[in-house]
């Protein structure tokens, strides 16, 4: 078996250390799709005022993208993942509302029914009738009684869906004010 010289193991040793920390960094770094900078994926845009090369933009960007998460507390990333989740939640929200104050009729027909036939067996000695009336009249209030929770739950979760929105489109522009800054002090055009 051959042994491989000193320097060439110490050369394969530091080649697999930056391969490592290379991958590293990938992971942390955001990455924009093929053909859009990092910039353009956040509708931010981007023209470079002293002729900067699109692989010393793209790194100006990874720069400022990191220095602006840490400034805002806000990555944009995880924030629209979280948008999606809480979506998904609001649509769990709305189902839950659509089933709040099902059943109300029925309900009602059996409290307007006990109502009733005490009523009837009081007044005219027939609680069978004041029954019959009685669930009526309860299955009519219990409907309405049920679509008033119906739609105060879904009020509810409307109100809670758009305030979610509202935090997270001023955490975006939060994000988006501090990475303006930083691709400007590089001297870029943003808008």
């Amino acid at each position: 078996m051959k042994t491989m010289p000193m320097k060439t193991t110490l050369m394969a040793g530091a080649i697999v250390a930056c391969a490592a920390g290379c991958l590293a960094l990938a992971q942390t770094t955001p990455t924009a799709p093929p053909g859009k900078t990092l910039a353009a994926t956040m509708n931010i845009y981007v023209f470079p005022t002293k002729g900067q090369t699109p692989e010393v933009q793209s790194k100006d960007e990874a720069d400022c993208y990191t220095w602006a998460v840490t400034q805002s507390g806000t990555d944009p990333f995880q924030l629209s993942k979280q948008a999606e989740a809480q979506k998904q939640q609001a649509a769990g929200a709305q189902q839950q509302a659509a089933q709040t104050g099902k059943g109300a009729g029925a309900s009602g027909a059996v409290k307007g029914a006990a109502a009733g036939a005490l009523i009837g067996e009081i007044a005219s000695d027939d609680a069978g009738k004041g029954a019959a009336y009685g669930a009526a009249a309860g299955v009519i209030a219990g409907r309405r009684k049920g679509k008033q929770a119906q739609a105060q739950a879904k009020d509810q979760a409307a109100q809670q869906s758009a305030n979610q929105q509202a935090a997270t489109q001023e955490q975006m522009d939060n994000f988006k004010k501090a990475f303006s800054v930083c691709l400007e002090a590089k001297n870029y055009m943003v808008k």
